[in-house]
């Protein structure tokens, strides 16, 4: 197979750790930045000091902020924009002229709170019917970055692309699957981040072990419930996009949504954690929206709802616990 151009939109730290990998293959890769001052210091550093300090960024790797540039010629594109701005920038990939023929990939994890739509249904309706895969799984960007062996999930509607995606992100040290679940892939990656910070809550507030497994475990009932009424296999849901990631994000000391919950349970507001994070908390929005998914699909997701409450209606975590809870008898 011909090596191919990647280009990613977006230099966090999994559009960077990305990067990264694939350079390690010798893929022309590209990264763009939305902000061409930082993208400038990036040049002048070749690191991420903000995203994903420690690891420098080779030569070969191209930083730009142009988007057109970064665009042509194109014949893979990885979108890693935080899900509150991804349909602004697709809007401006059309308008720059996306390669018609090039595959894109979705790294992103969240559901869009105006439409409730998922990721992959944003990028159609922005960009059409292009060839489209999702990437998801236990994929902490820092752990990548450092080489260390983990596994993900490619999951498209197309067999083939599929395939010819797995075989572009595989590596020695990255292991990837595929699937044709796209619905399940994605709502595993999203809907984690909502049982991260719940997770988070509990450390701040200095619960043990059996609390955290008590939180993961009926948090990958509720993520499951949410996910069959949507139209997922089940069975994806106790894979590496579901359970993996998971557990990943509810321990991992570099999990975004982790510390944003453990924050929080130490007392201090949404907006005062929001102030002091250089990253996007991709649960934050996600559990406005799948609050508001589960009202609309009529399913009970009793961690999401609290998470909820004490992210948009002001209640202590304290109460939420409370009230999680004292919640009516009932069989597991």
């Amino acid at each position: 197979m011909k090596k191919p151009t990647v280009t990613i939109l977006g230099d966090g730290g999994w559009g960077t750790a990305l990067a990264l990998l694939l350079n390690e293959k010798g893929l022309t890769v590209r990264l763009w930045g939305a902000f061409p001052d930082y993208t400038a210091q990036m040049r002048a550093k070749r690191e991420n000091t903000r995203y994903l300090p420690g690891f420098k960024i080779p030569k070969r790797i191209e930083l730009t902020a142009r988007l057109t540039e970064s665009l042509e010629g194109a014949d893979v594109i990885v979108l890693a924009i935080p899900s509150e701005y991804l349909r602004a920038t697709l809007k401006k990939v059309r308008a720059a002229g996306c390669p018609p023929d090039a595959v894109y990939v979705s790294v992103v994890k969240g559901v869009e709170i105006a439409t409730l739509t998922r990721m992959s249904e944003v990028i159609r309706e922005e960009l059409g019917a292009v060839r489209l895969g999702v990437l998801s799984g236990p994929t902490i960007a820092h752990e990548i970055a450092a080489g260390k062996p983990a596994t993900a999930v490619i999951a498209s509607t197309h067999k083939k692309t599929a395939e010819y995606l797995q075989e572009i992100f595989m590596t020695e040290r990255f292991r990837i699957y595929t699937s044709g679940d796209v619905i399940g892939v994605e709502l595993g990656g999203s809907l984690k981040n909502i049982i991260a910070i719940a997770c988070g809550i509990s450390d701040g507030l200095g619960f043990g072990t059996n609390t955290k497994a008590a939180i993961l475990s009926r948090g990958l009932a509720e993520i499951s419930r949410l996910g069959n009424a949507m139209g997922a296999q089940p069975a994806t849901f106790s894979g590496i996009s579901g359970l993996g990631d998971l557990v990943t994000t509810c321990f991992s000391p570099f999990s975004r949504n982790r510390s944003f919950g453990e924050q929080l349970g130490k007392g201090k507001t949404p907006a005062q954690v929001r102030t002091h994070m250089q990253m996007v908390a991709e649960g934050v929005p996600t559990a406005k929206s799948a609050f508001l998914l589960g009202k609309k699909m009529r399913v009970e997701l009793p961690i999401t709802e609290q998470v909820y409450s004490v992210l948009y209606k002001g209640m202590s975590p304290v109460k939420a616990v409370s009230r999680l809870m004292k919640r009516e008898k009932k069989a597991e």
